[in-house]
C-alpha cells in the first residue's frame, strides 16, 4: 500500500510567504462521455491537522470516497469543484475546458478566501495557461458548471491575468491569478490535493450516474464514461449520445480488459474493475 498523503509540501511553501494553499486535481480526462472536473481544496498551514483515510481518489473504493467527502468539508479552509461539459470540450478543446473547470472550482473558493498559492498535480500548468476559446462562450451552462464553496519546490507560474482577466470579467467568473506550484504525484503525495481529487471524483461520478438514468444503454452508472469494453460495445450498437465527446476518436479508443493491471494514462495508479477502468484517447 502507497504511504498516506501528508502536508509536507504545502507547508514547504510557507517559506515563500504563502499560507492559504489550494491543492488542485481534475477526474475525467481521459473519458469518452460526461464532463472534466477539477476540485479544489485550501488549506492553512500553519494551522490545519492532517486528516486520516484521504488518498487519491483512484486508490479508494466509492464507498470510502463518499464517507470521506463530509469530514474533508468540514477539514478544509475552502473547497470547491467545477466542470466543464463534452460540448465544451468538443468547442475548445481539452487544455482549455480543464482550465475552464479549474477556473469554475476556483470561483467557488473566492465566496470564502482568496488562496496565496495553488499546488497543482502533474508537470504541466494548465491552470493559469491561456485560453484561446471565443470571449462570448458561456461559461455558466448549467451541464457544464458545478463549483461549491464552503467555510521554492516545484515549478511555478505566477499568472498576471491578462486576455484570461478580461474574459472572467466578461463572463462573471474569476480567473486564477495565484502562482501554480505543478507537481509530479502530486495526487498521492500532498494532503490537500488528494482531498481534491476526492471532491472532484465524487461529483463526477453523480453526474454521470445520474446521466445514467437518461442513457441507460451505455452503463455510465458502471464505467463513469470510461472506454470499458461494455461501454464500447454500447457505442457500437447505438452510436454516441449527446454526452459523448463527439470530437473524440470514440470508437477506435484502445480497450482494457479486465486484467487487474494498472490503468492507463492520466489516471494512473489504480486497479479497477473492467467497467470502471479510464484510458486516454
Amino acid at each position: 500500500m502507497s504511504k498516506s498523503p501528508t502536508l509536507r509540501y504545502e507547508r514547504s511553501l510557507k517559506s515563500s510567504g504563502h499560507r492559504l494553499i489550494a491543492g488542485c486535481d481534475e477526474v475525467g480526462r481521459g473519458a469518452l462521455a460526461g464532463p472534466v472536473s477539477v476540485g479544489m481544496v485550501v488549506v492553512d498551514v500553519t494551522a490545519v491537522r492532517a486528516l486520516k483515510g484521504v488518498r487519491d481518489s483512484k486508490l479508494l473504493t466509492a464507498a470510502d470516497r463518499e464517507a470521506l467527502v463530509p469530514k474533508i468539508r468540514r477539514w478544509a479552509f475552502s473547497y470547491g469543484v467545477g466542470h466543464a461539459g463534452p460540448q465544451e470540450i468538443d468547442d475548445v478543446g481539452l487544455m482549455v475546458a480543464l482550465r475552464r473547470a479549474g477556473n469554475r472550482a476556483w470561483s467557488a473558493l473566492q465566496l470564502h478566501a482568496r488562496p496565496d498559492a495553488v499546488v497543482l498535480d502533474g508537470n504541466h500548468d494548465w491552470l493559469s495557461a491561456k485560453d484561446q476559446g471565443s470571449l462570448f462562450e458561456s461559461l455558466t451552462d448549467p451541464v457544464s458548471v458545478g463549483a461549491r464553496a464552503e467555510g521554492s519546490p516545484g515549478e511555478v507560474n505566477p499568472s498576471h491575468g491578462g486576455d484570461n482577466s478580461a474574459e472572467a470579467a466578461m463572463l462573471d467568473i474569476a480567473h486564477c491569478t495565484a502562482p501554480v506550484y505543478t507537481k509530479i504525484k502530486a495526487d498521492l503525495q500532498c494532503l490537500s490535493v488528494a482531498a481534491a481529487s476526492v471532491l472532484a471524483k465524487v461529483e463526477r461520478d453523480a453526474q454521470m450516474t445520474e446521466l445514467a438514468h437518461t442513457y441507460p444503454e451505455y452503463g455510465w452508472e458502471m464505467n463513469k464514461g470510461y472506454a470499458t469494453p461494455t461501454h464500447r460495445k454500447a457505442l457500437n450498437e447505438h452510436g454516441p449520445a449527446f454526452m459523448h465527446r463527439r470530437s473524440w476518436n470514440l470508437m477506435s479508443a484502445p480497450l482494457v480488459e479486465n486484467s487487474g493491471d494498472e490503468i492507463l494514462g492520466d489516471e494512473a495508479p489504480q486497479v479497477l474493475s473492467s467497467d470502471e477502468v479510464a484510458v486516454e484517447p
